[in-house]
């Protein structure tokens, strides 16, 4: 069971530091916040609080891609539409 979620956590994080490359703050700011959030809690050993802070990092990364779409929709919307459509 340990080793499952081992590989479900290393899973995570590479997820996120892949995703953390184009935060806004820029990648050497996400990628600190990250590993402290990680060290943070390198000691837990309950299998169910495991699964809570998984499921907490699944949102992160949910909340991470509508805030690149809302980027990129901004960005477009910028470019095809003028300010005095507005």
């Amino acid at each position: 069971m340990a080793n499952s979620l081992r590989g479900e956590v290393l899973n995570l994080y590479k997820n996120l530091l892949y995703l953390g490359r184009e935060y806004p703050k820029g990648a050497d700011y996400f990628r600190s916040r990250l590993k402290a959030a990680f060290l943070k809690n390198k000691d837990v050993k309950d299998p169910e609080k495991i699964k809570q802070l998984i499921a907490r990092g699944e949102f992160v990364i949910k909340e991470l891609e509508a805030l690149y779409f809302l980027r990129k929709y901004r960005a477009l919307k910028q470019r095809y539409y003028s300010n005095d459509n507005q």
